[in-house]
């Protein structure tokens, strides 16, 4: 359980009635910090290819903030393929202690653009001057969000670094955010976690957003320019943009762990084979099969691209052999679903492996 938040003015204060509403969370959290930009480069095309297809995004957001959108920007005049999805840019951000004024244009905005279906609001300085009380207000009103529109996704974000290191008020009200969104399974842009490491995995905890460091790095490494990355250094702005990939790969299901290409050599011969689907994309109805190499407990579930389960096709214990099944586009209540990115996953015992197909209607 969290907090849902009403606000009520009471002359020049603020008095916060705090009631009960169920959390909203995925099946673990994804957060996107420094340590995601390791994985940039193994995303794989047709991933990136699905996120422009599959996404569009509503952004409110001050100069800070602009930063994501540079980097993105650089990520694509490095890269074409990176072709980014649709943005909605307003110029506000998350305000200061108990600020939901925020809420209302998200609101607006999704209730008038259904085909959104990602939402995200970065802070100014309303992170560094904010307290405990202030914070939870704004995780129980993205929480709240969050119910109240089930098909989109939520992108929660820290504050920006601002020099007062790991004894100032923002490590702990970052720290706060991140806590929070690692417990409940949330989705996380870590903003200040981005500024405070170099590519060499040196921290820098007293760093501010100007990223000292990223003048230090840039003049014994090649690093891409910009016109102007707002407050900050071009490679803050770059190490965002790719952060920002990553994270969308992820939440569309991508996981580094599981894709096949990746995996050594050695580990094949212990793998239980999941075929790719047959026809992919399809339309009416796809194949899927798989090798059991022995007896075991198996599960083959169906999910969408939010990682909702949509339909199991297998749970049960089988001999080992050849299997093959096919998905008709059905849910588990027989309905049919929406064209778009699917994932099967095949769970062996204690192995599981995941594929991606196309559903095209």
């Amino acid at each position: 359980m969290y907090y849902k938040v009403q606000q009520t003015t009471i002359g020049t204060f603020l008095l916060f009635v705090i009631i009960f509403a169920p959390l909203v969370g995925y099946s673990e959290s994804i957060i996107a910090d420094h340590s995601s930009i390791q994985e940039f480069d193994q995303i794989p095309s047709t991933v990136i290819d699905q996120i422009a297809l599959n996404y569009k995004i509503f952004y409110g957001h001050t100069s800070h903030g602009s930063q994501i959108m540079t980097g993105l920007d650089m990520v694509e005049t490095e890269n074409s393929s990176y072709d980014q999805p649709i943005f909605h840019e307003i110029t506000d951000d998350l305000g200061h202690t108990g600020d939901v004024s925020w809420v209302t244009p998200t609101e607006n905005w999704l209730d008038a653009n259904p085909d959104y279906n990602m939402a995200m609001w970065s802070w100014c300085g309303g992170a560094s001057d904010n307290n405990e009380a202030g914070i939870n207000i704004y995780l129980a009103a993205m929480n709240q969000l969050e119910l109240d529109y089930p098909d989109v996704t939520f992108i929660y974000m820290t504050g920006h670094l601002d020099g007062t290191g790991i004894d100032g008020n923002l490590y702990i009200r970052n720290n706060q955010i991140r806590d929070y969104c690692t417990a409940n399974n949330k989705i996380l842009f870590d903003f200040a976690d981005i500024e405070s490491y170099n590519p060499d995995g040196d921290y820098f905890p007293n760093e501010s957003d100007i990223c000292g460091w990223c003048t230090t790095w840039c003049a014994s490494n090649d690093c891409p320019g910009c016109g102007s990355c707002a407050h900050s250094h071009c490679f803050n702005c770059y190490q965002k943009g790719k952060a920002f990939w990553w994270m969308m790969a992820t939440i569309s299901g991508w996981d580094l762990s599981l894709d096949i290409d990746n995996i050594d050599e050695k580990e094949m011969p212990q793998l239980n084979m999941l075929k790719q689907n047959e026809p992919n994309p399809f339309n009416l109805s796809t194949k899927i099969s798989f090798d059991l190499p022995t007896a075991s407990n198996v599960k083959l579930d169906i999910y969408d691209i939010l990682g909702q389960k949509i339909t199991s096709l297998v749970n049960n214990n089988i001999v080992a052999g050849q299997y093959e099944f096919n998905w008709d586009g059905l849910n588990q209540s027989n309905e049919e679903v929406a064209s778009g990115v699917y994932f099967y996953s095949l769970k062996v015992d204690d192995f599981t492996e995941t594929k991606k197909m196309m559903l095209l209607k």
